[in-house]
């Protein structure tokens, strides 16, 4: 029997949310429906708010959803109904990507994360019997119950709260996990992240627990560099239109071992790229404006320098959430300074927050 439910929809790009009743679908052949009690708001959900990437609306996103299991479909066994869990992205597990232990480069993604339907071919949400897309990475968690897939549904601890969790699904998982596994920090290693919002705190965080000499958070918001020097930053720069690269390069002369960019912004990114140390490497992760265009002098990756890209962290959910939550129950990863709780019903206020600086990563709480 279909669930009646609240959910933020997105009728309109570049609109605000509102708070409606739909009707979800039942669960299906690996899917499982879930009671949310918490979802983080992550810049890909700014992003498909604000422009066209092939999201068809009205939708329901939300991609950082923690909760308990109250159904399953058939052939689903790692989780049963009242198990708490942890939603991340969606993946095939059929494709060559996948089957090689790589499911964030899976080559459904688009379609599995971005379609707006179920695996299935379903639109799992209705009202008044019109459609409301959903699925957006295996869950559209801005609302209070959702239809996930087995292969995105993560089992979550009883001793860490559902409002600390949901962002292991998404944001952490992917700053932290390209700090530990794209980049492979090392204690030798200097370590710069352009960009103090979540994702790029959650590489610092990375980097503070592997032990590097020296850690620079770059940002345009003074508190949140503030925030980075708690966290363990050795060196902050405020990007106030400053020469980034000769900023970079006074803290190490010979340069930056690790960049992470979460900007996507086409100066910043070549200030990273000329600051690199021989041999060193840049990651971005950020999805840029459409229509954005990065141009650096090609001999500036002479040296054995490299500017490579990264989706999720170069992570596995299955392996890496468990195993980033054991960092952060054995207090080597704190991110709990980077949470602020909104109720479902200020989604709006929390998105304009994360966009002015005022809140790090904000988590809606449903109930």
């Amino acid at each position: 029997m279909p669930t009646m439910t609240r959910a933020a929809v997105l009728r309109q790009r570049g609109q605000p949310y509102a708070l409606e009743t739909v009707e979800l679908a039942d669960p299906g052949p690996g899917q499982l429906l879930i009671r949310l009690a918490a979802c983080g708001i992550c810049f890909t959900d700014v992003g498909v708010q604000r422009y066209e990437q092939g999201t068809p609306l009205p939708q329901v996103l939300g991609h950082e959803g923690a909760g308990t299991v109250l159904a399953v479909g058939e052939g689903v066994s790692h989780v049963a109904p009242g198990d708490r869990v942890v939603l991340s992205y969606a993946s095939c597990g059929a494709c060559a990507n996948c089957a090689h232990d790589h499911p964030q480069y899976c080559s459904n993604f688009m379609a599995l994360n971005y379609a707006g339907v179920l695996p299935d071919g379903r639109v799992p949400m209705h009202q008044d019997g019109a459609p409301v897309y959903g699925g957006f990475f295996g869950q559209s968690s801005f609302a209070e119950h959702a239809l996930a897939l087995a292969r995105n549904t993560v089992k979550l601890p009883d001793d860490v709260p559902f409002a600390l969790a949901a962002p292991f699904g998404c944001g952490l998982q992917t700053g932290a996990g390209t700090a530990y596994n794209t980049l492979d920090v090392q204690p030798h290693h200097g370590v710069a992240v352009m960009g103090a919002g979540s994702v790029g705190l959650a590489a610092l965080l990375a980097a503070v627990d592997r032990g590097c000499h020296t850690i620079i958070a770059v940002d345009r918001v003074a508190a949140r560099l503030d925030l980075a020097r708690q966290l363990g930053a050795t060196h902050t720069i405020l990007a106030d239109g400053q020469d980034l690269m000769a900023a970079l390069r006074a803290i190490v002369a010979t340069g930056i071992d690790r960049i992470v960019d979460t900007t996507g912004a086409s100066p910043v990114i070549r200030a990273g790229l000329e600051a690199l140390a021989s041999r060193g490497q840049l990651a971005m992760l950020a999805v840029t404006a459409p229509g954005t265009e990065i141009t650096f002098n090609p001999n500036t990756l002479l040296g054995g320098r490299s500017l490579k890209g990264a989706v999720e962290g170069d992570a596995d959910p299955q392996i890496f959430i468990p195993w980033l939550i054991d960092r952060h129950r054995a207090g080597r990863f704190n991110h709990v300074p980077l949470v602020r709780e909104y109720p479902l019903e200020a989604i709006n206020e929390a998105v304009a927050d994360m966009a002015s600086g005022a809140a790090v990563k904000p988590v809606l709480v449903m109930g």
